[in-house]
């Protein structure tokens, strides 16, 4: 058995290994998936798509940057740099390196860090979060182009969104985070796309990445930290799974329909799900464009919320003082994550237990006038009036919302005079039906970036994710993302 290696100290698959694919009458969901991921073509993605993906990249790194500067960010790139050493990876917003699933590691959890990445509304998932670390570090692996960087990146997102969109919701019913879980199968395919595998050993590594997906929900208990390390975790465990399969290890063929595949074990019965969701419309409907941008730092369930609070605040006049009581009228799948149980969700221990609590976002607009990163610090947190107001938030379940398509939401505010005020917004804003604009995420993506790096550096960032798609590697994006 002879190998060859890399350069970079990749060894390829031993040169008689063959490939293994299952004999089956109907192709299996893992072959079906692994065919598009090592068969896309650039030239038959839309040019609308490529824009908007190099937008969600742009906003993906911005968050990374910012959260660089955060303690869990510190701590995370410290704990990493402690255990693996220095390596050629750059780290998003520092001057370090690490090896390539450390880098991928940090980087996923940097960028899902501030809850303020998109979000595909139908599978509840965040799959930029684990996309584009690979992006970044395999692309820098394997010398990529922008295309093929970009065209690996929509192959994580668009299979993840699938994936996901065919649980109906029911990975977050089972105490499961979907991102962590679908993320390490769309980041296998974009792993193994952007590293030449065949079809046939991308159906064996999305087999090894079942053994490998994980993330708890737990962390809503008591704002715990390992929420932001799923993606991370999902970026680093694909490429895990793909460098097993290019040494021909052979994984399960039935990752998704099997006895023990993924919806078997993580949805279970009693809960109805859809297979052929995970590969309808594939290279022909673009879930890219049905991905949702956040304008605020929090979880997209409670964006509406925000909006219809302060569309409240602009257009009536009352005091703080006047209110008797508020209500969140939310959609019956997400009251688990934002609204309960409501003794916790009222009384936030941290940032990030504030940005899962319905109660905070609604009572900490009202009070503040926005939702920004402003509204996460330690000031915020502990503002008098936002504990009262929160104190009077309750919510009820709407019969109305379009969740999951869409993550309605209405506030009802009942003053002391008996007035009633209430504001419905049937679609968060991000979302595809009012998709934030261009403009708009790129000074997102300034704000965020410009927590970490000069206003110059952030400019050359910006004009290497634009320039994606006429760059013939990825050197100029990968020396602007670093600092110092």
């Amino acid at each position: 058995m002879t190998f060859t290696t890399h350069p970079q100290g990749r060894m390829n698959a031993p040169t008689e290994a063959k490939e293994i694919v299952a004999d089956t009458p109907t192709a299996l969901i893992s072959q079906t998936l692994a065919r598009f991921a090592a068969g896309l073509r650039y030239e038959d993605i839309p040019a609308r798509v490529v824009e908007r993906a190099k937008l969600h990249v742009l906003d993906c790194i911005g968050i990374g940057l910012a959260s660089s500067g955060f303690e869990f960010g510190q701590r995370t790139i410290n704990g990493l740099v402690g255990l693996a050493g220095e390596g050629p990876y750059p780290v998003l917003g520092t001057p370090l390196g690490l090896p390539l699933r450390d880098a991928l590691l940090v980087n996923g959890t940097l960028i899902h860090g501030l809850d303020f990445d998109d979000t595909h509304s139908g599978g509840v998932i965040h799959a930029s979060a684990s996309a584009v670390p690979v992006l970044l570090g395999v692309g820098q692996r394997e010398n990529a182009s922008g295309r093929e960087a970009l065209a690996a990146y929509l192959v994580g997102v668009e299979t993840a969104s699938r994936i996901g969109q065919a649980a109906r919701n029911g990975f977050h019913q089972r105490g499961f985070h979907p991102t962590g879980l679908v993320g390490a199968f769309g980041a296998t395919l974009a792993a193994g796309r952007l590293s030449g595998m065949t079809a046939g050993q991308l159906a064996h590594a999305q087999g090894i990445a079942l053994s490998m997906a994980s993330g708890s929900m737990e962390f809503l208990e008591d704002g715990a930290w390992t929420k932001r390390m799923h993606p991370g975790w999902a970026a680093s465990s694909a490429v895990t799974a793909c460098a097993l399969a290019r040494s021909a290890f052979i994984g399960p063929q039935r990752a998704y329909e099997g006895r023990y595949g993924l919806f078997s074990a993580y949805v279970g019965a009693g809960h109805s799900i859809d297979l052929a969701l995970c590969t309808a419309g594939l290279g022909e409907t673009w879930e890219m464009l049905n991905v949702a941008m956040k304008p605020y730092p929090a979880c997209h369930f409670n964006h509406a919320f925000a909006d219809a609070a302060l569309e409240l605040r602009r257009t009536h006049a009352f005091a703080l003082e006047d209110i008797a009581a508020i209500t969140a009228r939310i959609g019956a799948g997400q009251t688990q994550v934002v609204c309960e149980p409501e003794a916790n969700k009222r009384r936030p221990q941290n940032a990030y237990d504030a940005q899962f609590s319905v109660h905070y976002i609604i009572a900490s607009a009202l009070v503040h006038g926005r939702f920004t990163l402003a509204e996460l610090e330690d000031e915020a947190l502990g503002d008098p009036r936002t504990f009262d107001l929160m104190q009077k938030t309750g919510y009820e379940v709407d019969p109305e919302s379009a969740f999951p398509r869409y993550y309605s939401g209405e506030v009802v505010v009942r003053l002391k005079d008996g007035r009633e005020l209430r504001h419905r917004e049937a679609q968060n804003r991000g979302s595809d039906a009012r998709p934030l604009t261009a403009d708009e995420i790129v000074t997102k993506f300034r704000g965020n970036a410009e927590r970490a790096m000069s206003a110059a550096r952030a400019e050359r960032v910006v004009e290497a994710v634009l320039g994606l798609d006429d760059a013939v590697s990825l050197r100029a994006l990968l020396d602007a993302v670093r600092t110092g």
